[in-house]
């Protein structure tokens, strides 16, 4: 599975989303489901998935589908 899958996969698991909703624009502010539980199961997804432990302040800025990308840019994982 390609890292993109993966990512993808995390959202799908946690939301329920479809991947072809998956987009910049889904964030906590667009998804009435986004609340401090299925972000840290998302954290959780992706730190299994790429076997990566965000720090804290990272874990807090996990709040849309384009902060991911760029956190995990930042732990060297290409999307």
């Amino acid at each position: 599975m390609e890292n993109i899958e993966k990512y993808n996969n995390a959202f799908v698991e946690v939301f329920g989303a479809k991947v072809e909703d998956l987009n910049d624009n889904y964030s906590k502010e667009t998804v009435a489901e986004w609340d401090s539980v299925h972000q840290l199961s998302l954290i959780s997804q992706m730190e299994d998935a790429f076997d990566i432990m965000f720090d804290p302040e990272d874990i807090m800025e996990m709040t849309s589908y384009a902060n991911g990308k760029a956190l995990l840019k930042k732990y060297d994982v290409e999307l």
